[in-house]
């Protein structure tokens, strides 16, 4: 077994996952269970994961909330299912625990679309005014953010500013445009955005409205202002879910990466979720660095430690900062 890891840990810098090859007729669920008390691990799964790693989890939910739940344990290890950023979250949020990816390549659109350097010299020609990071950035980022926010708590944190501060936005413009029309707020944004929502075809839409005019059409805030115009309701991951769920409607075309429908479907057997498609040939969007973690990856991550997410000492502390102030303004306002 160690020149087994000696040669996949060779080959992970390349690869971004440990390359062996997993024997085909173990049950990988009781293996990954049995691991996980073994070594006093806990499993985070975001939304957008694929189903059976959404139910192998011990937690499910938005990046933020179970970075959050990972440093209310007692695990020694947490392994992220979802994307480099979320991992380095989960790292400043606990910084005594290793953290774990799958797959050191499932990166994030939105995230990369705003590299802290080219920031820092954006920030630096608006010298007097507040930054107000998405949760989806790199822990680098964060460092030049004075606060950060969720989808669920964007419109509070901003409304929290004083009306005299003067504010950037990064990374998401269309959260931001968002955030500018639910606040009235008139805010310098970057110009970054996630792959998923940018692409949804307001043409496909409008027929499966057509074909299916009792559905409601649900959206997270990261769409195009074309879509969100149309929306039924617009919210985060876990706000969608929420509304799926307490919405007498029975019929819902989800306007987000689909990995939550599964959620949906299980919250709601009885009602029917549609994918809202995206302007290309596949039938849904989903994301490519989201579906780079399998069930595979996870149970060969959790048996050899590895890859493991690392983050400076100085980053962590100073990214804190910004997470830890939207904390408070949260849990004052019983946003917690």
């Amino acid at each position: 077994m160690q020149d087994e890891l000696a040669f996949a840990t060779k080959e992970l810098n390349n690869t971004g996952f440990l390359d062996i090859d997993v024997d085909p007729t173990l049950d990988l669920f009781e293996e990954i269970n049995r691991l996980k008390k073994e070594k006093n691990a806990i499993i985070l799964a975001h939304y957008y994961q694929e189903g059976d790693i959404q139910d192998i989890a011990d937690y499910v939910g938005d990046s933020l909330g179970l970075s959050q739940e990972a440093a209310e344990t007692d695990a020694d290890i947490i392994v992220f299912a979802g994307v480099h950023f979320m991992a380095e979250t989960a790292k400043i949020l606990s910084p005594d625990k290793k953290v774990l990816l799958p797959d050191l390549k499932a990166g994030c659109s939105l995230a990369d679309s705003a590299p802290a350097p080219l920031f820092k010299l954006f920030k630096e020609k608006y010298p007097d005014h507040v930054v107000v990071s998405y949760v989806n950035t790199t822990a680098e980022m964060k460092t030049l953010t004075d606060l950060c926010c969720t989808s669920t708590n964007a419109v509070h944190i901003i409304d929290s500013i004083p009306k005299d501060k003067k504010i950037i936005f990064a990374p998401d413009i269309n959260l931001g445009r968002y955030l500018v029309k639910k606040t009235g707020r008139d805010m310098v944004l970057w110009n970054g955005s996630c792959m998923v929502h940018e692409i949804f075809s307001v043409e496909k839409i409008t027929k499966l409205q057509i074909r299916h005019p009792e559905a409601k059409l649900i959206a997270h805030p990261e769409c195009e202002a074309v879509i969100l115009d149309r929306a039924d309701y617009i919210g985060s991951t876990s706000g969608l879910l929420k509304y799926t769920k307490e919405s007498p409607a029975t019929t819902f075309i989800v306007a987000t990466e689909p990995g939550i429908i599964h959620q949906m479907e299980k919250s709601s057997p009885e009602k029917t979720f549609i994918a809202a498609p995206p302007n290309n040939m596949c039938a849904c969007n989903e994301c490519p660095h989201m579906r780079l973690n399998t069930l595979e990856k996870l149970y060969l991550c959790l048996k050899y430690e590895l890859p493991e997410v690392t983050v400076p000492e100085q980053i962590i502390k100073d990214a804190r900062v910004s997470i830890d102030k939207m904390l408070d303004i949260s849990a004052k306002a019983g946003l917690l």
